[in-house]
């Protein structure tokens, strides 16, 4: 039969975890592979970058559940039934797709953000025929990391407070604050004022940014308090600039405080956060690298 596509394994997926205790990816995708009847054969075929096509598109049903709060990752490599996860199976025992998806704010929030904002972006994720083949693999790399800032983030709440500080001073020195001459570091302990960290742009430590991180789970909001303390340690720090970093998210009451403000003060929320860590290398790996080639006219007008 081949390799059925990854909404034809959501279900399967499901049944497996059906009795509520976690399993090991692994162990889920070899009791999937003898269910539906997969073949070691079509279990070795691979996609161009040299991932499995199996396993990998058992990673993007697993995924696209956990968005949608069916499964959780209660570890690294294990996969869990969420009660969510058994509604749907009850409902749908035969099929689970991106229809069944959709019904969850959690998921449908998931798909807007990994949309693009130009034209045609939509019809690039549904329909990878109605666009050219650059744009389509342009925007499955985005939807790809968009679900990685999703497990990064999960990843680093899971963590104590003091690995989130070290973290945000690491992300803001790889984006080129603290420079050649300046330094990071971290100050999260007793008597910290309630900063976490300063980095300071030249050797002499004139110029300084002071950092605050709050780990927080993804339903708790900073809200404006929490940003007037920031404030408020600033100028008995005698500074006037400072970055704000959460795990979660900041209430529109705190952003338009930030906003108003004398002091310049940037505000980071826990999507962003993963962001940053993608695009500057923290704490991820690049998993598969396609090239895409194109012609040489200069080969042929020379020749």
């Amino acid at each position: 039969m081949g390799v059925p596509d990854y909404q034809s394994l959501m279900a399967p997926c499901l049944h497996v975890l059906a009795d509520g205790q976690s399993l090991p990816v692994r162990a889920l995708r070899d009791a999937v592979a003898e269910t539906l009847k997969v073949t070691s054969s079509d279990r070795e075929a691979k996609i161009p970058s040299g991932s499995f096509v199996f396993d990998n598109r058992m990673h993007w049903a697993i995924t696209y559940m956990a968005q949608a709060g069916l499964v959780t990752r209660p570890r690294r490599a294990v996969v869990q039934i969420t009660d969510r996860g058994k509604n749907v199976l009850r409902q749908h025992s035969d099929r689970v797709d991106n229809t069944v998806l959709a019904q969850f704010p959690e998921f449908t929030e998931f798909k807007s953000r990994s949309k693009e904002t130009t034209p045609g972006s939509t019809e690039a994720q549904e329909n990878t025929d109605t666009v050219p083949p650059a744009e389509s693999i342009a925007n499955a790399v985005k939807l790809a990391h968009t679900a990685l800032a999703d497990e990064l983030i999960e990843r680093v709440r899971e963590r104590e407070p003091e690995f989130l500080e070290h973290l945000v001073l690491r992300t803001l020195t790889a984006m080129g604050y603290g420079g050649s001459h300046g330094a990071a570091e971290h100050l999260g302990r007793s008597g910290d004022e309630g900063l976490d960290g300063v980095i300071r742009q030249d050797a002499l430590g004139l110029d300084r940014i002071y950092v605050q991180a709050k780990r927080y789970g993804k339903n708790r909001a900073v809200g404006r308090p929490e940003i007037q303390e920031f404030v408020g340690a600033l100028h008995g720090a005698q500074a006037d600039r400072g970055v704000f970093i959460t795990t979660s998210r900041f209430t529109p009451d705190a952003q338009q405080f930030a906003e108003r403000i004398q002091a310049r003060v940037v505000l980071i929320n826990g999507i962003e956060l993963a962001q940053l860590m993608i695009r500057h290398n923290i704490g991820v790996q690049v998993r598969d690298t396609y090239v895409v080639k194109r012609m040489d006219e200069d080969f042929f007008e020379d020749a």
